[in-house]
């Protein structure tokens, strides 16, 4: 009998082992991932110092394996590897940013030449928003105290709490009134939207549906859900803008779970998502995942064919170009589809003509951008969203229609709303105010403890009289 329990208790903890060592290594794989994602993405299209992007980013992102990580960046690409046992490597391609191969040759991701659209550069003589001219107009000096305290790392702060705001846009009416950047940063550097870029993707799918490419309502054309007898195949695209989808995706940020394992591991973002089974009836639970918004930029992809150069030609034309915005691009994963939950960048002040665009109903100039009534749409509350604070891909600060004091931002105005991301990324409209603030940093840990809120409370004080 005693030789029996040392057996059951030998296995028991050989299989403690195996599986503690499974966990280990995926953690590994997601972190040298992150780390040859972003350190392509910080250096080629931000144009960061590789070091500066180890030090003030992923050493705390990635604590404490960033200590063990070797990282090479170059002029084409970003490797990263640990123990010499787990790598990974992103490429850069010029006019499409970075690209983790995951597992992908380097040249099964096509368009090795990269994409040069075809840009008329913005008068630099004009001011914003026709043109890009610097800021010229008189500071209203508590909007620029506002701005200035955004870039200030607070006293009280508990040790491993940064800001690390990178860039504040202040516009009121259609004005651009103030305007501040972070060492190494400005005006011409394309900025990481993280998850701001489920807004952008929002946008470009508004554009799709109103070409009849893609359904509102209709079952979700998602190969994986095709069979006749699957509960997933009654998922809409929007109970997928409004995180309703009943999918069991896991977005709490770490090192094993899902959204990682998907950014950081996987060639084919959209499918690995799409392979999760239903949790919840669609439409009962409102549960935020970034793996949808990667089924719903698979889906558009599909809807032109496969072909991720006619979705980046179609939100060029159809949307980037039309409202004045130089330097959008979404990044693809290996499989060549936009990373529509994660990977958009801009420079901070075509983020500020995004806001814009929303702030006056789609419209630019008189002209028509988005169709009529969407941006309605993605400012609408989802029923199952706590304190009204999700719509189709934006969050909200609505509040519970009973009481609508409950608000995610309690000092803002109901009305406001906000592409948002990881490590402080705001695009923030405030109708009522006529803002739109525009907060851009490498903030951890990703708690909303940023600033922007103060920053957004000080600028409407500052404003109320004008």
């Amino acid at each position: 009998m005693h030789s029996q329990l040392l057996l059951v208790l030998a296995l028991t903890v050989a299989a403690l082992c195996t599986v503690a060592a499974y966990y280990a290594g995926l953690g590994l794989q997601v972190a040298t991932g992150y780390a040859a994602k972003l350190t392509c993405s910080l250096s080629l299209v931000a144009r960061q110092d590789p070091e500066v992007i180890r030090r003030e980013y992923l050493e705390h992102e990635l604590d404490p394996v960033a200590s063990r990580l070797s990282l090479k960046p170059s002029d084409c690409c970003a490797s990263a590897s640990a123990f010499g046992i787990f790598s990974a490597r992103a490429v850069y391609r010029p006019g499409l940013g970075c690209t983790l191969l995951a597992g992908r040759a380097e040249n099964e991701i096509g368009m090795q030449g990269g994409w040069k659209p075809e840009r008329v550069a913005l008068d630099a003589t004009l001011p914003w928003p026709r043109g890009e001219a610097p800021l010229q107009a008189p500071a209203i000096p508590a909007v620029q105290a506002a701005v200035d305290a955004a870039f200030t790392e607070p006293e009280s702060a508990q040790d491993e709490r940064i800001r690390q705001t990178k860039a504040v846009l202040v516009v009121h009416r259609g004005q651009l009134i103030a305007e501040r950047y972070a060492a190494g940063f400005g005006a011409d550097v394309p900025m990481l939207s993280w998850s701001m870029a489920k807004s952008v993707l929002a946008a470009v799918v508004g554009l799709a549906v109103s070409d009849e490419r893609l359904s509102l309502q209709g079952p979700a054309p998602v190969p994986e859900w095709s069979d006749a007898g699957d509960p997933r195949r009654a998922i809409t695209l929007d109970q997928l803008l409004r995180m309703s989808s009943g999918l069991d995706f896991d977005e709490t940020y770490g090192s094993i779970n899902d959204v990682s394992i998907m950014l950081f591991t996987q060639p084919d973002t959209g499918a690995y998502a799409a392979a999760a089974p239903l949790a919840f009836a669609p439409d009962s639970v409102w549960s935020y995942s970034s793996g949808t918004s990667n089924i719903i930029a698979r889906m558009l992809r599909d809807s032109f064919g496969g072909d991720y150069l006619a979705v980046a030609r179609f939100a060029e034309e159809r949307l980037f170009s039309l409202a004045g915005i130089r330097s959008a691009f979404f990044e693809a994963d290996a499989s060549g589809s936009p990373v529509g939950s994660s990977f958009v960048f801009m420079k901070a002040r075509d983020w500020a003509r995004f806001g814009e665009l929303h702030r006056n109903d789609g419209v630019v100039d008189g002209r028509r951008v988005l169709p009529e009534g969407w941006v309605r749409y993605v400012t609408t509350p989802t029923a199952r969203a706590p304190k009204g604070q999700y719509g189709a891909h934006w969050w909200l600060n609505a509040g519970e229609p009973s009481a609508q004091s409950e608000r995610p931002w309690p000092s803002l105005p109901a009305d406001a709303y906000a592409a948002r991301g990881h490590s402080g990324q705001w695009v923030l409209v405030i109708p009522s105010k006529e803002l739109v603030i525009v907060r851009l940093g490498w903030s951890f840990p990703d708690d909303g403890d940023d600033g922007t809120v103060p920053l957004a409370e000080a600028v409407i004080a500052a404003v109320a009289d004008r």
